[in-house]
């Protein structure tokens, strides 16, 4: 699929394939070891840095996304929203370890720069950009989980709904979420695209209250408006319109 489609030289396919690969590992082992160090929810808040490791890196990189006092007001509520949403509890259920925050700041601001890598390809079609990537990332991860995991020697295999799971996070959260990132990413830039770490511990909330039938706290609904005010403020427009209203006639 990606050889036949992308009409890019070779040397920006293998930069392609093996730049975007190395950062989705790199996010997803260093996720995963450092949440056993430290409580999901404080995991989730320093998961929700990845914007503000985004707009630096722009600022620094690039010269059509600079940073500006919206932008960082923005990300920063943003935070706050997050850290709002998760709870004192979850973000401190067990004791905090540097290391494992360490961790997850690092999968954040890995994060931010494959985002700017990302930038390179916006002109390839997100298909064939997510799906080089999978394959690439799954071609250096799988001989890794062999040898450490030896998942032939497990003395049961896991559940029916265990295995759907798995599928349905690899085909609507990978395959079909990486596909959206991409276009999203040749429409919008990095930093709008690294919005989604804001969105995702509402979208958990949502889905938890209405198929899980967990309860909805206060403390959800005030986190969602806080978030839902930073992405008015990192948009804009409506400030900008509010300016456009207020300034007086010529």
């Amino acid at each position: 699929l990606f050889f036949f489609n992308d009409p890019r030289p070779p040397k920006i396919s293998t930069s392609l394939l093996w730049g975007r690969s190395d950062f989705y590992k790199r996010q997803f082992l260093l996720i995963v070891r450092g949440q056993r160090e430290i409580a999901s929810g404080l995991a989730s808040v320093l998961n929700a840095t990845t914007p503000l490791f985004a707009v630096i890196i722009a600022h620094v990189f690039t010269t059509d996304e600079k940073l500006t006092a919206p932008k960082l007001a923005g990300v920063l509520t943003g935070i706050a929203g997050v850290s709002i949403l998760v709870g004192p509890e979850a973000m401190f259920g067990q004791p905090a370890n540097l290391f494992g925050m360490v961790l997850i700041l690092g999968a954040a601001c890995s994060y931010g720069f494959s985002a700017l890598w990302g930038r390179r390809f916006k002109e390839t079609p997100p298909l064939v950009t997510a799906t080089s990537q999978l394959i690439c990332s799954t071609a250096i991860l799988l001989p890794l989980a062999l040898v450490i995991d030896r998942p032939w020697a497990l003395l049961a295999l896991p559940k029916t709904s265990a295995i759907l799971a798995v599928i349905g996070l690899a085909f609507l959260s990978t395959a079909l979420a990486y596909i959206v990132f991409f276009r999203i990413m040749a429409i919008s830039g990095p930093t709008n695209t690294m919005l989604v770490t804001l969105l995702i511990p509402v979208s958990a909330i949502a889905f938890g209250t209405v198929f899980l039938g967990e309860v909805l706290l206060p403390r959800h609904i005030a986190g969602a408006l806080v978030i839902a005010t930073a992405l008015v403020i990192l948009d804009g427009r409506v400030f900008n319109l509010l300016a456009r209203r207020s300034a007086p006639p010529a």
